[in-house]
Formats: C-alpha cells, structure tokens, sequence
C-alpha cells in the first residue's frame, strides 16, 4: 500500500500553507465520501463541516449531478465556446438567467471565483471605454475585501495577510470601511452603516466621472472572518451607484447558492446588481465552473463591427466546459426537486438556537456571526476586553486540528473558526457539528 502522506509532502504544494509546517505534520488524506462526510484513506469518517472550502451543496455523490456527469460523458466532456457552442452551457445560461436578480440576462462562463470576478472587473472597466468614457477607470472596495487571487482580483481585495506582498503589481483603487470597523460601545449597527455608507457617498460626489464600479461581497465578508453586514448596507450600496453613474458588482461567490438562506444574498435586500460573479457552488459543489452575469445594456455596449474593437478579448480554454455545465443544471433541479431553500430555514434556525446555546456561553469566544448557513466564531483571550490571542498562537488552526478527533473537519480563518456545512446537512449531523466545535473550543482555549 502506497504510503500517501510521504508522497504528498514529497511532490505537492498546498494552498496557502505554510509548507514547513505542514511536513512537520501528519495529513489528513481523503480517499472517497458518502453523504456529508468525508473518509480518509485508514477509513475514518469526518463531516464536511466547511463544504470542501464553501462548495458543496447537496453532500457528496448526489446521484442526480453523479448521473447527469456520467449521461454527458457519453455525448461530449469538452467542446470550445470560441467559435462553436454547446448543449450544456446553453441550457445553464438560461437557468441562470431565471434565477439570478431581474436583468441579469447574459452569462459568461469561466472557471473558478477569481476569474469570474477578473471578467466582471474587465467588462465594467471596458463597458466605459466602449461608450467613451475613458475617464471612468476606478474601483471603489471594502477594506478587509477577499475577490479572488487573479492580480485584478487581488487589486480590489483588502486583506493584508493575502495581499500586501503583491502590491507592486496592483492597479489602484479607493476603498471605503466595512461597517464591522467602526464598531465600539455606544455605535449602533445603524450608525456603522450609515457612516460607511456616507464615506461612499462622498467619495461618488468626488469622483463619479473617474469611478467605473463598485465591488462588494453582499451582506457576508467571508474571508475577512464572516463579517455581517448591518441590513440595509448592500441596498444602500445600490442606491448611491444608482444616484452616481456607477456600476455595481455583486462578487456571490461564497454567498451564492443557498449559503445565506436565499439562493443570492441581494435577493435578502431586492438588489439588482449590474455585474455578477458566481462559481463555488455553482456546480454544486463537483468541477471547477464560474461565470459572470452582465445586464442587456453592458452588453449592448460591445456590440459593433470588428473593426470598432469593441469584443471583449477574453476567454479560458475550458469556458463552458461541458461536463461542468451538465453538473449545475443538474444541481438547479435538485434545488427545485427538493424545495432545498424551503427547508434550509427550519435548520439554519435550529443552528443559530445551538450556536446560541452551546458556543456562545464559552469564555473564549469573543462573537458568533452568522448568516444563514454562514457561521463565524470569533476566539479571544480574554472576553471582557476583547483581547486577541498572539497569531503565533494559531488558536483557530489548533481548534479545527482538535476537532477532527471528535469526527468533523473545519478549516479556520485566522482566529475565527468557520463553520459552513453543505445545505444537505441533517438536524443530527448539524448537533455533530456545533457540540464538536464547542470541545475543541473548550478543549483547546481553557488549557
């Protein structure tokens, strides 16, 4: 039998890890899945408590997107979209176009979040050109924002950990707070959105003939730790881009498909964004597939003969793939099939009444943000004051270590712990999922 953790550290290099430390470590090897659990290969069991990194939807080998992979290997894997099309992304499109908020009418397909968010940047900035508006060349971001890892998507992110290294090759851009920033006794939620939204403002005014675009994470940071936003922000957001000529992008990478409690977190404020990028769960959870909603007017704007240059010179070799595509229809029906946001309330409450219960009440744990099946658990030194532990401590990486004793894999962000369970979890295997988090917790942070 092969030994598979020696050749792992003998020929892989993992994503942001630190490499020294992870062949000072033993690693966790999976080998297949059932359901929502994960088995490595010395057949242990492990619930997938952060969706194989906030894709899967319906638990693994869904016999509906197993099927519909396996019916489209039959006919075709993979077709190009550059010059010819194909049955599978044509079908996707048109599902996508009746679910995504109203206007949203034309898809581009690509292959992962950060070029999605890479195409919207580009259309937005090239929409401008194309109606002769050279001027209008900036983005406006949040601080603590995470796009994607693409320069262009790196340009509009905000996390210094991710990003500072890479700041010579970014292109500029503004940025107003986050509304979690400004919080400090005595603020309201209200008064932090009002604040930001009043630092957009001004900023619009300023410089409304130089900003081609807006780009937010709709109502959850997720890479800045699971930051909620206060309710109104996002639709504020659209407002002032409407008021000021300027386009707003909806990165629904993390947020989409269900994570929220909707199948988009704009619908929870009925906003209609010019720009949006999708990918994560889009093919439920199974191949790398993203794509980019644009409305009928940014479309319109690069229409016109070749000789104008007004086509929009992207691509990917596997735009469109079709193996892909087959999976997300698929995945859509299931949706449809079994009324999966219907029934994802009652469990996103039952989640917040145990989260309520049995993680909030521990003395290391500063706050729990959630929305919807979006959970973030804030670990702190010491409670009262808010203090955080020394990042040499790693506290949220031991935690999520520890908890894969009490059979349940979770992945951190830095000290907040982040639980995202696929929408398929069960009301036993959510109880798994929390009372494991709260040992570890206790376990790890009351030494």
């Amino acid at each position: 039998m092969k030994n598979w953790s020696d050749l792992d550290k003998k020929y892989l290099w993992h994503p942001f890890t630190q490499m020294r430390e992870w062949t000072d470590s033993e690693p966790l090897v999976v080998e297949k899945a059932e359901g929502n659990f994960l088995v490595d290969v010395e057949g242990r069991r492990y619930l997938d408590g952060v969706s194989s990194l906030w894709v899967n939807v319906h638990g693994h080998r869904k016999e509906a997107i197993d099927r519909a992979i396996v019916e489209q290997l039959e006919k075709v894997a993979h077709s190009t979209l550059l010059g010819l099309s194909g049955v599978p992304s044509i079908e996707l499109a048109e599902k996508l176009v009746k679910i995504t908020p109203d206007g949203l009418d034309r898809v581009f397909y690509s292959d992962s979040g950060s070029t999605a968010v890479e195409v919207a940047l580009k259309i937005a900035f090239q929409y401008w050109r194309n109606l002769g508006f050279d001027r209008k060349t900036l983005f406006v971001t949040l601080s603590q924002a995470y796009h994607g890892d693409t320069i262009g998507s790196v340009s509009v992110g905000g996390i210094d950990l991710f990003h500072s290294i890479f700041s010579p090759l970014l292109f500029n851009t503004l940025s107003i707070p986050t509304p979690f920033l400004y919080r400090y006794p005595g603020i309201s939620s209200e008064e932090c959105r009002d604040r930001c939204l009043d630092h957009f403002r001004a900023i619009a005014e300023d410089k409304r003939d130089e900003i081609a675009a807006i780009i937010v994470e709709p109502l959850v940071q997720g890479a800045a730790g699971i930051i909620v936003h206060p309710r109104g922000f996002l639709k504020g957001i659209e407002t002032i881009c409407r008021e000021h000529g300027i386009l707003l992008i909806c990165d629904e990478v993390a947020t989409g498909f269900g994570r929220t409690g909707k199948m988009f977190a704009c619908e929870h404020e009925d906003v209609k964004p010019d720009l949006m990028a999708l990918a994560k769960g889009l093919s439920g959870g199974y191949l790398p597939l993203a794509a980019t909603l644009a409305t009928e007017e940014i479309y319109k704007a690069f229409l016109g003969a070749f000789s104008d240059y007004r086509t929009f010179f992207h691509g990917h070799s596997y735009t469109g793939n079709a193996l892909a595509c087959a999976a997300a229809c698929a995945s859509l029906d299931v949706f449809e099939s079994e009324r999966l946001l219907e029934h994802a309330q009652s469990k996103i409450r039952f989640l917040k009444e145990l989260l309520a219960s049995e993680i909030e009440p521990l003395q290391h744990v500063g706050e729990v943000r959630q929305c919807g099946f979006m959970v973030g658990i804030e670990l702190t030194e010491n409670r009262s004051l808010r203090t955080e532990y020394p990042p040499g401590l790693r506290m949220g990486a031991r935690v999520t270590r520890d908890v894969r004793k009490h059979g349940v894999i979770l992945r951190p962000l830095g000290d907040v712990v982040v639980l995202m369970p696929p929408l398929s979890i069960t009301l036993d295997e959510i109880r798994l999922l929390v009372s494991a988090t709260a040992k570890s917790i206790h376990e790890i942070c009351d030494q």
